[in-house]
């Protein structure tokens, strides 16, 4: 439980004239400050219309009160809910009010914080808080309440559970280090283990998605001169956002434009083409291309319909080594009507006439989330410290399957120590105290 004394205070929701506002307490004093500033006692879990007032009587403003007795509230103490008008001023007199009863300033996030450390929420859980605060479509919102629901939680404490047993055996069996595992269960030690690995593994790709759909795709648009790249940016974008010329070598330097295709946040780059020779400059802008495809997520390789082999030959060894790649013969209303099909992996468009842009549509979303359009309703949002932990679980636990291979029991139980604390750095059960600081720091107040 936490330990916390103190009563805090804060505008939880202020949407302006006419809305409703709320200021939320929460703490020891929660309700003594709140019945203070509505001069009447307020029964737990009931609407309670009142009069708030300052500290020489007069009204400040009429509203509810909603009085929530620890430890059934959000953030497990005695929490106060006093809803207002929603001026600002109001609402800024009514927390003046409550501060001068007792109460403090909440910091950002301390009230989800206060969730965390009284066990209302795990870290994974607060973190989804935020999320659902800042999702911006239906399927954002979607996946941040079922990481809210304990969904990504419940499958990250279910492989640790399943790694602490594993170590809990192994350990027990080097006591008797003079005889091989197998006469202690080693077989079936070495399936628990390998299917441990692939749920990890499993795991690890949907919250790769999950972070995808949170923090958008990085997509940087290459290819070689000419084939239309700007021109596939402004397309996506809606927008003429990048100048489009018919002189190769127009685009010098990067253009990132946030577009949002299909419920899908992507950051979309357009780059210099790729070619050899240029002058000065246009060398630059082709050594900031390859940079920003060394941090891509994607490659949206863009060449002329008319002549994809000699763009392919162009390209294919510096998109090599990105993750994905999505190849586009752009000016496809150029080709002949007996010009043949492009091949199975490619896409014909035309950023002119819009001609196969639903279908390039549809490949962005499948590349960015790992799901058809309309699929998808088990995703749940992850962060990037969520993808990290478990990959250093995954490649803990792969040691670990290597070590009790070699009957290596000491190695292997300390490689399924360090994978089980990667696990509980997602949820909290591990965490430094400088980790919560990061995180909550990050959240609106009042929550």
């Amino acid at each position: 439980m936490s330990a916390n004394i103190d009563t805090i205070a804060a505008i939880a929701t202020a949407p302006g004239a006419g809305g409703v506002g709320i200021v939320r307490l929460s703490g020891p004093r929660a309700r003594a400050i709140a019945e203070t500033v509505c001069a009447k006692r307020l029964p737990a879990r009931n609407a309670e219309y009142a009069r708030f007032r300052d500290e020489t009587g007069e009204a400040l403003d009429d509203g509810i009160a909603l009085y929530f007795a620890a430890p059934a509230s959000y953030t497990g103490e005695d929490v106060v809910e006093l809803q207002a008008h929603g001026s600002p001023v109001v609402l800024g007199q009514i927390v003046a009010r409550c501060c001068a009863l007792g109460a403090r300033h909440a910091r950002p996030g301390e009230f989800s914080e206060r969730a965390f450390l009284n066990g209302k929420l795990d870290l994974a859980q607060a973190e989804a808080v935020a999320d659902l605060i800042a999702a911006s479509d239906a399927q954002a919102a979607r996946a941040a309440r079922r990481a809210l629901d304990g969904v990504f939680s419940q499958r990250v404490d279910a492989i640790a559970d399943e790694l602490l047993a594993l170590r809990v055996h192994i350990e027990a069996a080097i006591d008797f280090a003079d005889e091989p595992i197998d006469t202690y269960g080693g077989a079936e030690l070495r399936a628990r283990l390998d299917q441990a690995a692939q749920a990890i593994a499993t795991l690890t790709r949907e919250a790769e998605r999950g972070q995808k759909l949170r923090d958008g795709l990085h997509a940087v648009i290459v290819g070689p001169p000419n084939a239309g790249k700007s021109s596939l940016l402004n397309a996506l974008a809606g927008s003429e956002r990048a100048i489009v010329t018919e002189i190769a070598g127009t685009t010098r330097d990067l253009l990132r434009e946030a577009v949002k295709i299909d419920g899908v946040e992507l950051l979309l780059v357009d780059t210099a083409g790729l070619r050899e020779g240029g002058d000065a400059i246009e060398r630059e802008g082709m050594r900031r291309a390859r940079d920003e495809l060394g941090r891509a997520d994607l490659a949206i390789v863009v060449l002329d319909a008319r002549e994809p082999e000699a763009g392919t030959r162009a390209v294919a060894d510096v998109v090599a080594t990105v993750p994905q790649r999505l190849w586009v013969h752009n000016k496809a209303d150029l080709l002949p009507p007996s010009a043949p099909a492009p091949a199975e992996h490619a896409l014909r468009v035309s950023a002119r006439t819009g001609a196969g842009l639903d279908a390039l549509h549809a490949a962005l979303r499948e590349h960015a989330t790992g799901e058809q359009l309309g699929a998808g309703a088990g995703a749940f949002t992850a962060r990037a410290r969520h993808v990290d932990a478990l990959r250093r679980a995954g490649e803990e636990t792969d040691a670990a399957r290597g070590e009790l291979a070699a009957e290596a029991l000491e190695l292997a139980a300390e490689r399924l120590r360090l994978a089980h604390e990667a696990l509980g750095e997602i949820t909290g059960r591990i965490t430094p105290d400088q980790l919560l600081g990061h995180i909550f720091s990050s959240f609106c107040i009042g929550k």
